[in-house]
């Protein structure tokens, strides 16, 4: 994500972690993604972004 930029729309933000919108609220309703109001805009502050997508667990490979 780009550091000059300092929070992102709850659409940009689902289209730049490859989520749908079912799916950001339903990290943010669980606690696992900050999420802040602007009037009645959902926004997702850049730093937050980072730490959720930091946060989701790694894919192991499987064993051959």
């Amino acid at each position: 994500m780009t550091p000059s930029i300092k929070a992102y729309p709850l659409p940009q933000f689902c289209q730049i972690a490859g989520i749908g919108r079912t799916k950001a609220y339903e990290e943010i309703n669980a606690g696992r993604l900050k999420a802040r109001k602007s009037g009645v805009r959902t926004i997702i502050l850049a730093e937050d972004a980072e730490a959720w997508l930091n946060s989701l667990p790694e894919l192991s490979p499987k064993a051959a």
